[in-house]
């Protein structure tokens, strides 16, 4: 016979033992508030509001960059995420949408769970209390996914978190999510880097000269390739789980990936070493004032550290950002990385400009 706990009967399933405690001990949410006449899940059609409530607040969190439709487009057609329960959207009176906010539980399960969180308020009506009422949505429908996910056999031992990131200025948002019992855990730094100022000229290391190791342009056959190099190098990062198909797939053939900006290190048997992938979105050319280049992913495939093939793959990368006539390089590093990142970044000639900070909450 089960033994009995304070939430019903207790499981052989640790992880859906805490689910269950976590979802008792929350508030149920309301969602009601007087400036706002009307909430619903959302639909591909809402995806042009969700991206103009996203750009509202990104001119206030981080004026120099803009989030793309593409993103908020995307998200309606992975398979992992069911917009019918995974996005509400807040309407005022006139119609117009002033909320959203958005649980999206990560397709890996690969011994860890992770929903994370993102949502928005029309910055006129930001500290009235609609971004309570919509980040406490977010959690019962976070903690209604792992309650889901735990059931998965093998689930048993798996850890299970909530993940959400505000900007560091943005000390109204950590408040919120820190009274739901989030506690900051990493802060990440966008970089930017004057592409007028000369690029290093970092030479290969005798070792990696002595392996055959080349610094090549991405191409497209090397699309899964350089997926799974991906999940290799960032296997110890933080918060980083293994990249899907789908997912993957959405990145590397979007709009914004430039393979001709993004270098591949490759050994003499033609596997990826370590890879620089960069993008552009000239969205962001105005919010910036200047042309810019995105660098998405910076990685070392775990065999392959401590040879100097980071700064090789980054400066040859920049490189053809320079020779793009780019003005700007950008890129977001984990300030704690493992592999030293942000010290690297300062000496191939980035600077930290704005901060974000990721809140977790672990069940």
């Amino acid at each position: 016979m089960s033994e009995k706990s304070p939430t019903g009967p207790r499981s052989e399933n640790p992880l859906i033992d805490r689910v269950r405690a976590a979802r008792s001990a929350a508030s149920a949410p309301t969602l009601q508030h007087p400036d706002v006449a009307s909430w619903r899940t959302a639909t591909p059609d809402d995806i042009d509001a969700i991206h103009d409530l996203t750009v509202q607040v990104d001119r206030v969190d981080h004026p120099t960059w803009t989030t793309p439709r593409q993103d908020i487009a995307d998200t309606f057609d992975l398979p992992h995420i069911d917009q019918s329960r995974d996005t509400i959207v807040a309407f005022g009176a006139d119609g117009r949408p002033v909320a959203f906010g958005s649980a999206f539980l990560h397709p890996s399960r690969d011994g860890a769970l992770t929903v994370h969180l993102s949502g928005a308020v029309v910055p006129d009506l930001w500290r009235r209390g609609i971004g309570t009422q919509v980040f406490g949505w977010q959690v019962a429908r976070a903690l209604e996914q792992l309650a889901e996910a735990a059931e998965t056999p093998g689930a048993a031992e798996w850890t299970a978190e909530i993940t959400v990131f505000a900007e560091e200025t943005n000390v109204g948002h950590q408040r919120l999510a820190e009274g739901r019992g989030f506690t900051p855990q990493r802060w990440f730094a966008t970089m930017l880097r004057d592409m007028g100022d000369a690029v290093p000229d970092v030479a290969p290391s005798e070792s990696v000269r002595a392996a055959g190791i080349a610094v090549v342009p991405f191409t497209h056959d090397r699309d899964d390739d350089m997926r799974l190099a991906r999940n290799d190098a960032f296997r110890d990062h933080w918060g980083s789980l293994p990249s899907q198909p789908a997912s993957w797939a959405k990145f590397i053939g979007g709009e914004f990936f430039r393979p001709d900006l993004s270098r591949l290190a490759v050994d003499a048997d033609g596997a990826i070493v370590a890879f620089c992938l960069a993008s552009v979105n000239e969205d962001d050319w105005e919010t910036l004032g200047a042309t810019n280049s995105y660098i998405d992913l910076i990685g070392v495939v775990r065999s392959h550290r401590r040879q100097g093939l980071a700064p090789l793959v980054v400066s040859q990368s920049l490189r053809a950002i320079a020779e793009a006539g780019l003005e700007k390089a950008v890129l977001d590093v984990d300030t704690a990385s493992p592999t030293g990142a942000d010290a690297l970044y300062v000496g191939l000639g980035f600077t930290a400009t704005e901060r974000s900070v990721a809140l977790v909450r672990a069940l």
